[in-house]
């Protein structure tokens, strides 16, 4: 017995729609953005105090090291986490943590072990375990190869910090 016609319809409108509010979710920024400025304010985690750098010695730091994955989503990545900016984010983002650099700020991390690169948003703070220097979103980490691992060798490069007006980027070699 076939189901009646005004049901399928239904049916499929319905699929549609939900396939479609999928996608636009899922095409939506790689990176979250809204933050007006750059934090550089102290914090202290388990007992310790964290002093971020200042935003001129943040443009030329570039760092290798340990880095690591990590969710700030929780149900099958449907409920959303939040950063220590405030910001909610998703998996798909291309997010970050760093423990002292500025937030935000935009770098360069580059997989030492196979040369895969990608831009990410560091807008978090963390690792906080001992011998890691960066902690990266899903995606990020499946970009540059080690989502599977768990760990790879980085190398971290940064190109700007601050969003808005505030916004200062990395010079370059030339003077003007």
């Amino acid at each position: 017995m076939t189901p009646p016609r005004a049901s399928l319809r239904t049916v499929t409108v319905s699929c549609t729609l939900a396939l479609t509010a999928l996608m636009m979710c899922s095409c939506g920024l790689s990176r979250p953005s809204g933050y007006k400025g750059y934090q550089t304010r102290s914090y202290t985690v388990r007992g310790q105090t964290y002093h971020p750098m200042s935003v001129e010695a943040a443009l030329d730091f570039e760092e290798t090291g340990t880095c690591s994955w990590y969710n700030e989503s929780s149900f099958f990545g449907l409920k959303r986490g939040t950063t220590s900016l405030g910001e909610k984010v998703m998996p798909w983002h291309l997010i970050g943590a760093h423990k002292t650099l500025p937030l935000p700020a935009l770098v360069k991390v580059t997989n030492v072990e196979n040369g895969r690169s990608v831009k990410v948003r560091i807008n978090d703070r963390g690792p906080f375990i001992d011998g890691r220097c960066l902690d990266l979103s899903p995606r990020a980490a499946k970009k540059l190869g080690f989502r599977d691992q768990g760990l790879a060798t980085t190398h971290m490069e940064v190109i700007s910090v601050g969003d808005g007006p505030y916004k200062r980027k990395k010079r370059g070699w030339w003077p003007f």
